[in-house]
């Protein structure tokens, strides 16, 4: 793939960085701003994970009703991004930034004091509205203020990694601070951090929004949008209570007649919210299928060997918390290393590399037994390298799925970057908690677990390789 910036880059508005590898002060003062929004609401998806007994039993939530505390957020989150990428681009993309930073201070505040259920749900569906629309703003923010090319990589790659590092560190966060302060630390983190952003960002960062304001194509936003909810509640419900379900049957059956709806509306819409023509380039379609499949294998892998650490050896949600900072340094320096690899060979080339990794060293705990010391030494150099190469392909397809486009279509192409990260994150744990309990046929054994968990990460070193033969068909280079 050409890394050079687009000739017509300035005249549709973009911030595009002069052509050179060094970063000015001031760019470097807004990449700080724009990774640390991101990397605050990468965390925002896990932190609670392990938080979540701790809440039921302080805000008296039944033991079937705490899923929802995590739901109401993915719901959110994954179901209004690409809409909340839409809106950007009509209003401005740093004004939706910093709204919504605001917004999720003001919903994490709510949280942090909240004395009953119905406030805590509301405030994660706020912090889930305000995650949908930062994440796609942020990452058009960041595009458009960087140049095609090593610049453009290099920022990609150090988000790619704080990405990843925020979901692993929320895991992390989650147990400390419930063991050591309250479950309600997990909220009020996120207060000053959004507030520092909120005061400094105006100041350091342009407005980008394309030179002709869009129409807001609402057919398609709403189609797309409830399609979405559908799709995430059915999979979460299958998840929580079998494929069968009708739970989970209705949402599946709905999201999947919404989403084909929204095609058809796209295909006859003036102003379609996804012109059919970018979603058929292939960078556009292929790039985000290996993003989703990207963010759906690593992040449910965190689920899978939060079980297995859990309930096969017996680790509390501290020490297993702790255990995944292997995986964080993983995906740090697979995010340092990916625009060097990119730069030096292709981006196919690190999708492809990255993917056979991850899936090596996926497979690899194929071999996770029921002593500790033998798995400890498997599981942590697995997941280092397979941390690696998934951010390979993460940096990989970032690059792919926004590059070659004017910044008037960049609002929409980090809107569908940005679903694919949001709804991989939101389904992984889902789908694989669906294959774990099928392959436990309910019982809750530790043998039983770890065959479970077995079962579901040979799934999952199966989809890491799906990825890499779809781009290696779809992304070759065309002779």
């Amino acid at each position: 793939m050409s890394t050079t910036a687009p000739t017509d880059a300035r005249r549709h508005g973009a911030q595009a960085a002069p052509a050179t590898e060094r970063l000015s002060g001031r760019l470097k003062l807004v990449l700080a701003v724009l990774l640390v929004a991101q990397f605050m609401l990468a965390v925002d998806f896990s932190i609670l994970n392990v938080a979540l007994p701790a809440i039921g039993d302080s805000l008296g939530f039944a033991l079937s009703d705490l899923q929802w505390i995590a739901t109401a957020f993915a719901l959110s989150a994954a179901g209004f991004t690409l809409f909340f990428g839409r809106i950007g681009d009509l209003i401005g993309r740093k004004k939706i930034f910093i709204g919504s930073l605001a917004l999720l201070g003001a919903a994490s505040l709510a949280g942090g004091l909240a004395a009953s259920p119905e406030v805590l749900l509301a405030a994660r569906v706020a912090q889930g509205l305000a995650t949908a629309a930062a994440t796609p703003a942020g990452l058009a923010l960041l595009t458009t203020s960087f140049a095609e090319g090593p610049l453009r990589q290099k920022a990609l790659g150090i988000n790619g990694a704080l990405m990843s590092a925020g979901f692993t560190t929320g895991a992390i966060l989650g147990g400390i601070l419930t063991d050591l302060l309250s479950w309600r630390w997990a909220f009020f983190l996120n207060v000053p951090v959004a507030l520092a952003v909120v005061v400094i960002a105006p100041a350091v960062i342009k407005e980008s929004r394309p030179t002709e304001r869009p129409r807001l194509d609402l057919p398609g936003a709403l189609t797309v949008t409830l399609g979405l909810l559908g799709l995430v509640f059915g999979l979460t419900q299958a998840g929580e209570r079998g494929w069968t379900h009708p739970h989970a049957l209705l949402g599946l059956g709905a999201g999947a007649l919404l989403l084909a709806a929204f095609f058809l509306v796209e295909r006859r819409a003036t102003a379609p919210l996804v012109p059919l023509r970018t979603l058929g380039r292939p960078t556009v379609a292929w790039g985000n299928v290996l993003g989703l499949l990207a963010f759906v294998t690593e992040t449910s892998l965190v689920y899978l060997l939060t079980l297995y650490l859990q309930k096969t050896l017996g680790f509390s949600p501290l020490a297993a918390g702790v255990t995944f900072g292997v995986l964080g340094l993983g995906t740090v320096a697979g995010g340092l290393l990916a625009p060097r690899v990119i730069a030096r060979t292709s981006t196919l080339t690190a999708l492809v590399a990255g993917g056979l990794v991850q899936t090596v060293f996926t497979a690899a705990l194929l071999f996770l037994g029921t002593s500790t010391g033998a798995s400890l030494a498997l599981l942590l150099p697995a997941t280092f390298f397979g941390g690696v190469g998934n951010m390979l392909v993460i940096v990989g397809f970032m690059v792919t799925a926004t590059s070659g486009l004017p910044d008037a279509e960049q609002g929409l192409a980090t809107g569908l970057a940005s679903m694919a990260q949001q709804v991989g994150i939101t389904l992984g744990t889902p789908v694989m908690s669906a294959v774990v309990t099928a392959a436990t046929a309910g019982a809750t054994t530790a043998s039983a677990v770890h065959s479970g968990v077995t079962t579901a990460i040979a799934v999952n070193a199966g989809l890491v390789l799906l990825g890499v033969a779809l781009a290696a068909l779809f992304l070759r280079p065309r002779p």
